[in-house]
């Protein structure tokens, strides 16, 4: 259940601090929810790869649709990863995912200390 709530959590922060912040606060929200919510290292790096995962797909998408996926299949063309808007937004998703889940590792590990 607290991953759940953690997931939940994260990907909320982080959506609100992107709204008024830079794009690295993320990173921030990630890590103050496993820094708040206690959980086992792994579990934490899970909820913050799945919360920022989520909510980055979903606003990559939500954008993509927004101008036909114009924009993302260029930025695929330039990356040699050719003309696919999915994968962009797949590349998206886990780039940031990456940031959120290290970031609720970090958290967690302080906790545990």
């Amino acid at each position: 259940m607290k991953i759940i709530v953690s997931i939940i959590l994260t990907a909320l922060l982080a959506f609100i601090g992107g709204l008024y912040l830079p794009w690295w606060t993320i990173a921030v929200a990630a890590f103050l929810v496993a820094l708040v919510i206690p959980q086992f290292p792994w579990k934490a790096f899970i909820s913050g790869f799945l919360g920022i995962f989520l909510l980055w797909g979903l606003i990559a998408f939500w954008k993509d649709m927004e101008n036909q996926g114009i924009l993302s299949s260029k930025i695929a063309q330039l990356f040699h990863v050719g003309s696919s808007s999915i994968t962009m937004i797949f590349i998206t998703a886990i780039l940031g995912a990456l940031i959120g889940g290290f970031a609720a590792l970090s958290g967690a590990y302080l906790r545990t200390k």
